[in-house]
């Protein structure tokens, strides 16, 4: 299995509610790296904007996956999610 680790990014809200954390894959990292800057900087905004909230903007459940999981789409880039509750992270 490939190592992850957290995407640099927490709520940005200062009173607000702890964030979602955003991880990526190794070879998701890979990939956005590999980005155009223009596109980069999209693919990166929408992460970061992920870690307040995952729910926005073009959202569609996985029906054919598990329950949490979904794609967001970022202008021709796809985003493939999975929600994690905390105790199945620390796990």
């Amino acid at each position: 299995m490939s190592a992850v680790k957290p995407y640099p990014m927490t709520s940005t809200a200062p009173n607000g509610p702890p964030g979602w954390v955003v991880v990526l894959d190794k070879p998701a990292q890979e990939q956005l790296g590999k980005l155009p800057p223009h596109d980069f900087d999209r693919v990166d905004a929408v992460l970061r904007s992920m870690g307040t909230n995952p729910f926005g903007g073009d959202l569609e459940r996985l029906t054919k996956h598990d329950r949490d999981s979904f794609r967001r789409r970022v202008g021709s880039y796809r985003i493939l999610f999975w929600l994690r509750s905390s105790a199945a992270r620390s796990a």
